[in-house]
This record gives C-alpha cells, structure tokens and sequence, in this order.
C-alpha cells in the first residue's frame, strides 16, 4: 500500500524550469560561456553540482563554481522569482492524497529558502508532512541522495512510497533505490524520455492526475477516502455502537428488587 507521495517541485508543482533555464544562460553568460536556452533546459531538474559538469570543465569549476551558483541564485530570486506560479489542481491533488490517509513530502533540488516560497506560492504550506532539499543532500539528482532523505524522515522504505516529478533526472534518481515515479508532462519534458528514465505512469498535468486518481498508481493502491463528518474509525463506532446497546438494555432492566 503506497502511504506516501513524495513530489519534485520545479515544473511539477510550480511552473518554473523555463526561468530557471533564463536565469542559468544568463548567468553563464556573466562568467563569459554562451550556451543556447534549450541546452540548459534540458538540465533543470539537477542540483548545480551536477548541472555544471555539463558545460564548464572540473578547472573551471574548482576556480569559480560556487560563485557561478550564487551568482544564479541571486539572479533567480531577485529577477524570476517573482514570476513564479503553481499548476492548477495543485492543492486539490494534494488534499486528494491528504483525504486517503496517505503523507506527502517534497524533495527538491531547489534550496531550502526557495522551497519555503514555493509552498507558499502554490498554496500547500499546511499539507507537507516532510521536506527536502539540496540543503540535505550531499549530491543532487539524479543522485538519488534527496530520496533517500525524504524516506528517512518519513519513516518509511521504498515500496511504501511512490514519487511524482516532471523530469527524467526524479525517475532515474528514484529508481536507484527502489521508489516508483509518475511522470507528468506540465515541465515539458518529452513523454519518451520519462518512459525511457523509468515513469511507470505519465499524465499531463496535475490536474489530469487528479482527474484520473482513483485509477493511478496512487489512488488504486490506497484505502478509500473517509466520508465527510465521520472521524472514527468503522470498528471504533461499532465499538461505541455495542456500548450504547448495552448501556440501554441494563437501563431497561432496571435496578433489581
């Protein structure tokens, strides 16, 4: 039984890789290295550890990668930060998920401070049970470092999980240690290269998920969600029904003479 949904953020929560995209060519641009926009968008979804061996040299990056990184940071929350949004059917999904008794963590390359606005930003600061981030991973996807944090804090193994996420890097980081994932489509990621990292079901958006929930992966592997009002368990008010009846029947007796 899945009793836990752990979500990538960027392009699957928030509509945001095409300006992390901008924010990185520009930024390569400031260091002096001209690369195209569809180059390094095919690249968001990784930490800037493993983003920057694609396109600078390891001497390169030993003299000035870090200050190409908070370079870009800087340049992310100052200029594009703002212009930032969540997907439709976000926070419906997520309560969907909250209603079948299951968690939802998030696990992100994104820093911690950006994770704090992005679960603002999407409206589900009161429906995250756990988090992480680059913060707590010594490498980012698709090392599958944030993955394994996030089923550390959750208290939870793989099989007991499974992991939604827009881009190849979520599944093949997933899958190395055994979690599942769902590809959607809304970052822009070509449907063959989610299959191809290992996707075991695509949907377009969120809001197809949702719309299809109770058949995914999700929905057909969780208990059935509680009707509206009713907070006991069945066996607790089966319990409390027995209690009643009881209770009746020695008031109907009455004291003996």
């Amino acid at each position: 039984m899945i009793k836990a949904v752990i979500f990538d953020i960027d392009g699957t929560l928030v509509d945001s890789v095409d300006l992390h995209a901008q924010a990185w060519q520009e930024t390569f641009s400031q260091f002096g290295h001209e690369v195209t926009f569809e180059d390094v968008r095919s690249q968001i979804g990784k930490g800037g550890d493993q983003l920057l061996p694609v396109f600078l040299s390891k001497e390169e990056i030993e003299q000035s990668g870090k200050e190409i990184e908070d370079f870009r940071s800087a340049l992310f929350k100052y200029k594009y930060l703002s212009q930032v949004h969540g997907f439709s059917a976000t926070r419906e999904l997520l309560h969907r998920i909250k209603q079948n008794g299951q968690e939802i963590a998030l696990a992100s390359s994104a820093k911690a401070d950006e994770l704090a606005t992005y679960k603002k930003i999407a409206r589900i600061d009161d429906l995250i049970d756990e988090e992480t981030s680059s913060d707590d991973a010594e490498k980012s996807k698709p090392h599958p470092d944030i993955f394994d944090a996030a089923l550390e804090r959750l208290g939870l193994d793989a099989s007991d999980a499974i992991v939604v996420g827009d881009s190849p890097y979520d599944a093949q980081a997933a899958g190395k240690i055994g979690l599942r994932t769902i590809g959607v489509l809304c970052g822009g990621f070509p449907e063959q290269d989610l299959r191809a990292a290992g996707c075991v079901e695509i949907y377009r958006d969120l809001a197809d998920l949702l719309a299809q929930f109770d058949r995914s992966a999700i929905g057909a592997d969780a208990p059935p969600p509680r009707r509206a009002g009713s907070l006991l368990r069945p066996s607790a008010l089966a319990a409390i029904g027995l209690l009643m009846a009881v209770a009746t029947l020695m008031i109907c007796r009455g004291p003996k003479a």
